[in-house]
């Protein structure tokens, strides 16, 4: 048989951000709210940090770190959020870096 896929990207949903090569850009809506996800299934589960433009990401009312770390909410994007984050997954097996750039429209 065939085997079709479609892909449907929304804002207000999960965004995968594995990716060979570049680093993959989301474009946000200010005002929206943007999840990123860790798309991390490491056995045993993995230490998750986010980082933004290279240093540590602190939670706010507006930045959460959801499912251990799995997926970053952040509410009522503005100009200020754009810039390149990064989620690092680590356990006894070794690491793994995902990045993003993430530009904010609006």
């Amino acid at each position: 048989g065939e085997d079709s896929r479609s892909f449907h990207v929304s804002i207000q949903a999960p965004l995968s951000i594995a990716s060979v090569g570049e680093t993959p850009s989301i474009t946000a809506v200010a005002g929206g709210q943007l999840i990123l996800e860790c798309p991390e299934d490491a056995v045993p589960p993995p230490h998750i940090e986010w980082h933004r433009e290279g240093s540590p990401l602190r939670e706010d009312a507006r930045r959460q770190v959801l499912a251990e770390g799995r997926f970053l909410q952040i509410r009522a994007v503005g100009p200020a959020d754009g810039g390149e984050y990064s989620c690092r997954a680590t356990n006894e097996l070794g690491d793994t870096s995902l990045r993003v750039q993430v530009e904010v429209h609006g």
